[in-house]
């Protein structure tokens, strides 16, 4: 297999997966759509937008706003592109520029209107085969990445080939890299971890403690579970880190964009105001309407997720919800 690697994004992950995969290539392409931010980056050698103390090696990274040039000289892509925003930025693109390419999804989210999970949106859409699909999971936030703090990822795949070989891509002195081939289990935990999230931020703004949080927390898991053993039943141990850990690491950090959101909603903002006020994308918002969709065909319990749901699309009253919510936990 070819090691030419792109990351096609220009948020907090793909300066992130940039930074980490220079550790280990002597080349590699980087694409945004952000004009002035590419030529920011030239100049001065950081992304002005996100992870802006990231110094980036610029004699390893080739980074351009043009799609078709980056994706033709790589054979590896490395997707960090918001869900809500991957079909709009990639509408350029047909099956044939993507074809024998390998992808890997590092997006926690799901693709609106489609209601798909990425690696179906790239077999769908583009013709690509799962055995060429892989996912980017947790527990892992951007911003310890930065400030090279030891962090886990994982890589999955139904190609072993490919997944050892964009773990050992990934593997440096700040980051251990776990493999797997649950594509539809860690893609599904990642998108619902995010919905969970923004419930715990609820939470934490309407003024509930830690041990309420707990609780909260332990039922998600076995949230998750129930939906991804109906999604994929194989055997998978929920309790390691592609699962539990990045939900823990999503529902209680500080860095965890879903959890600010939630917490905005649970003093009294909005759910515009709460975005404005952000400027940056909680996935859990999307992905909270597509699992909904998604459920009706599974029947899925799922009391935290649903209580998300009428909250951000239903206007129905934080505190109410929660209220109600604490009574269907155990």
């Amino acid at each position: 297999m070819n090691n030419r690697f792109a990351v096609i994004g220009g948020g907090s992950w793909a300066t992130a997966l940039v930074k980490i995969v220079c550790n280990n290539v002597e080349q590699m392409n980087w694409w945004m759509r952000n004009t002035n931010a590419v030529e920011f980056i030239k100049k001065y050698h950081h992304n002005p937008n996100y992870l802006s103390s990231v110094d980036l090696d610029l004699e390893k990274v080739n980074v351009s706003s043009k799609l078709k040039q980056v994706v033709a000289n790589a054979d590896v892509l490395i997707m960090a592109i918001p869900a809500a925003f991957l079909k709009d930025s990639l509408s350029e693109l047909t099956p044939s520029d993507l074809k024998s390419k390998i992808i890997f999804s590092a997006i926690k989210g799901i693709v609106p209107e489609d209601n798909l999970i990425v690696g179906e949106f790239f077999n769908q859409k583009y013709a690509i085969p799962f055995s060429q699909i892989g996912v980017i999971t947790g527990p892992c936030h951007a911003e310890e990445v930065a400030l090279e703090k030891l962090s886990y990822l994982t890589i999955a795949s139904q190609n072993t080939e490919a997944t050892n070989l964009i773990a050992s891509k990934l593997a440096c002195r700040y980051i251990k890299t776990i493999t797997s081939d649950d594509i539809y289990g860690t893609e599904y935990s990642a998108v619902l971890k995010n919905i969970i999230a923004i419930a715990s931020g609820i939470c934490h703004g309407l003024g509930y403690g830690d041990n309420f949080q707990s609780v909260l927390v332990s039922n998600a898991i076995q949230e998750i579970k129930r939906f991804v053993d109906a999604v994929h039943s194989i055997d998978r141990d929920i309790k390691s880190s592609a699962y539990l850990g990045d939900l823990l690491v999503t529902a209680y950090s500080q860095f965890s964009r879903n959890r600010t959101f939630g917490s905005m909603l649970g003093k009294g903002y909005s759910v515009k105001a709460a975005q404005m006020e952000m400027n940056m994308i909680a996935e859990g918002y999307y992905a909270a309407k597509c699992v909904k969709e998604i459920n009706k065909n599974y029947n899925v319990e799922m009391p935290i997720t649903d209580a998300v749901y009428r909250i951000l699309y239903e206007k129905m009253s934080p505190a109410i919800e929660i209220k109600l919510l604490t009574d269907k936990l155990c």
